[in-house]
């Protein structure tokens, strides 16, 4: 496929898939643009495997392929897969860190298993290495900067935290709990058979209240980075989001089973610009 064909068709996939990213990236200088949707759109290919996999073999098969493409160890030619074809192209111009690559790849084999998030320690590892190693590659294709700073551990944190509670309902119907973890769970006398059982108890809904606090408190801690980001605004952009999605997930009659959380099409643009003039 054409490299400028494989751009577009990680574009269009963000468009479609990562609503939140690709209007982020909307605010990102435009020569970096195409750049950021191939990262995202290769951040959408392993974070759904999850999904598309009956067998956790089935799965590890298709995160080893990644592995196996980033390392320039893939069978035949990675052009064909848009998204691989893209993702080189990136890797090679913007010298993205390998490692980081591979280490978000990992993280997502956790997604493959009904293990359950046994400790907070345990979330914000995992945490860190996925959505805040995200942050921090879009970092790195903006500003030339992967060095971790913690504008990207509190975005990122905030952000996935928000993602994993906004994802409660789906994650439960497949038999997978991420958020609460276990001792979250039973510091609120609750445990892993009730955030599995579709039904609503107190219990369960204090322990999430817990998490949205979390991540209320690390959104707090990463709004004044937005400030200092300059260029490389629109790889931190995404965690303007968090507070909205928070309150929805407060309002009266909430479900976190079977109520879908969303930001209404129009309010989210303006909420990101609002963020990026502050």
């Amino acid at each position: 496929m054409d490299l400028a064909a494989s751009y577009e068709s990680c574009r269009a996939l963000v468009r479609a898939e990562d609503r939140d990213r690709y209007l982020a990236v909307l605010f990102a200088p435009a020569g970096k643009r195409k750049h950021l949707f191939a990262l995202y759109a290769f951040n959408i290919e392993i974070g759904h495997v999850a999904e598309r996999v009956r067998e956790p073999a089935m799965g590890e098969i298709r995160l080893q392929w990644w592995r196996d493409t980033i390392e320039g160890k893939a069978a035949g030619n990675p052009a064909g897969n848009p998204v691989a074809h893209a993702l080189l192209d990136t890797i090679e111009r913007c010298k993205l860190s390998k490692p980081l690559l591979l280490e978000l790849i990992d993280a997502h084999g956790f997604d493959l298993y009904s293990d359950p998030m046994a400790s907070m320690h345990q979330l914000e590892c995992y945490l860190d290495e996925t959505s805040v190693t995200l942050m921090r590659l879009a970092l790195k294709i903006l500003d030339g900067s992967s060095d971790g700073s913690m504008g990207a551990t509190f975005a990122g944190r905030a952000f996935g935290l928000m993602g994993l509670l906004r994802g409660f309902g789906p994650h439960a119907a497949r038999g997978k709990v991420f958020v609460p973890p276990l001792d979250v769970l039973a510091r609120n006398g609750a445990d892993y058979a009730a955030a599995l059982s579709g039904e609503i108890t107190g219990n369960l809904i204090a322990a999430l209240k817990e998490m949205r606090e979390r991540a209320r408190s690390d959104w707090m801690l990463a709004e004044p980075w937005l400030a200092k980001a300059g260029s490389a605004l629109a790889a931190l952009l995404p965690a303007a989001l968090v507070p909205d999605y928070l309150k929805a997930m407060e309002r009266k009659g909430y479900d976190p089973f079977r109520t879908r959380i969303e930001i209404a099409p129009w309010k989210k643009p303006w909420l990101l610009w609002r963020a990026s003039r502050r």
